[in-house]
C-alpha cells in the first residue's frame, strides 16, 4: 500500500509540472543567427563615392563587386586614397609613358601573384569611379592604361536610377 500512495504522489507531482524553457539552448541559437546575419549583411558593397565626385546616373541592374577602385574628379586621378596624377596630365601621357598611374597599378596588380586562381580573376577587374563631367577621352585613356597593366575587366560606377518601363 505504502509504495501505492508514493506511486500515487510523484504522479500527481509530475502531472502539474508545466515543462520549462532552457533560456541557454535558446540565447545560443539566436547569437548564432545575429552573426549569421550579420556576416552576410556586410558581405554586400555599395561603393560610395566622395563628395567631390558626382556620378553619372545610369539604368543599370548589375550590382557592384569588391574591386580596385580608380577615383577620378573633375581634376585628380587616386588609387585607394593616394593622389596620383591631375586629369590632364593622364591625356598628355597616353598609354605607352610609364606614369605614376601605371606604376601603381601593375605594383596592384604583381601583389596577387602566389594567390589563388579565384583571388587573381578577382584581381583583373577594376571599377573607375568618374566625376559625370570627366570628358570621354580621360575615361578611354585610362580604360586603356588599365588594359594595358592587365586589368581585362573594367566596370564604370554610376548612381543607379529607377527603370521606366
Amino acid at each position: 500500500m505504502k509504495n501505492s500512495r508514493r506511486l500515487k504522489r510523484m504522479e500527481r507531482a509530475h502531472r502539474n509540472k508545466a515543462p520549462g524553457l532552457n533560456l541557454t539552448s535558446l540565447m545560443d541559437v539566436f547569437t548564432i543567427l545575429v552573426l549569421y546575419l550579420l556576416v552576410n549583411q556586410s558581405s554586400v558593397q555599395v561603393v560610395e563615392p566622395p563628395k567631390e565626385v558626382v556620378l553619372p546616373d545610369s539604368v543599370a541592374e548589375a550590382k557592384p563587386r569588391e574591386t580596385l577602385v580608380v577615383m577620378v574628379s573633375e581634376n585628380l586621378i587616386t588609387i585607394a586614397g593616394e593622389p596620383l596624377m591631375s586629369v590632364e596630365d593622364v591625356l598628355e601621357a597616353g598609354v605607352e609613358k610609364d606614369t605614376p598611374l601605371k606604376d601603381k597599378l601593375q605594383t596592384i596588380k604583381d601583389s596577387a601573384l602566389g594567390l589563388n586562381e579565384e583571388a587573381i580573376a578577382k584581381n583583373s577587374e577594376v571599377t573607375i569611379m568618374a566625376h559625370q563631367k570627366v570628358p570621354f577621352n580621360v575615361l578611354k585613356t585610362l580604360m586603356s592604361v588599365c588594359t594595358s597593366v592587365g586589368y581585362t575587366k573594367i566596370s564604370l560606377a554610376v548612381n543607379q536610377k529607377a527603370s521606366q518601363g
